[in-house]
């Protein structure tokens, strides 16, 4: 296993759709290894395959998060889709590995199900009302080309833009 690069805004790579995955192979088995790899250094609890680079619609998650150290339960989603939402819930303090040194609050959905097809193509269906809904709606938004700064205000946004342009240039 490798540990890969996380892309950064504002990388445009980041802004595009990903492409579903049609065939899951030995070099799809890879980068998901890679990607659980990547994220437990970053450390991060959910990751999109876009963040590395990949243009796939994969994303991995803890399920194991705020549980006893040293467990983990990573949960692989293949071409996810949200197919239900309900009500609505300020994600406090909200942050992204590829969009570094910046948190905000994010209006997300309250409860989600989505459905996809996990690492060996069986169908999944996953109903979430807690924390981990937030992730999956972040990290499906990647899949869409949203970060999440593209959910909260225009002023905000751009004060960030600004900060990392300004830090582009100095280097």
């Amino acid at each position: 296993m490798s540990i890969l690069d996380i892309v950064t805004f504002p990388e445009p790579l980041l802004k595009e759709p990903t492409k579903p995955v049609e065939n899951i192979d030995e070099e799809i088995q890879q980068l998901i290894d890679n990607m659980a790899e990547t994220m437990y250094a970053a450390p991060g609890v959910g990751l999109a395959a876009i963040q590395v680079g990949a243009d796939k619609s994969i994303v991995i998650i803890d399920t194991a998060l705020g549980q006893e150290e040293g467990k983990r339960d990573l949960q692989v989603i293949i071409n996810p889709k949200i197919i239900c939402t309900e009500g609505s819930v300020i994600s406090e303090n909200e942050g992204c590995l590829s969009v570094p040194d910046f948190r905000s609050d994010v209006k997300r959905c309250a409860a989600i199900e989505v459905e996809g097809v996990d690492r060996e193509g069986k169908p999944i269906r996953i109903e979430r009302d807690d924390f981990l809904s937030v992730v999956l709606q972040h990290e499906i938004d990647h899949l869409n080309g949203i970060l999440f700064i593209d959910r909260i205000s225009k002023l905000k946004r751009e004060m960030y833009r600004r900060r990392v342009m300004k830090q582009l240039k100095e280097k």
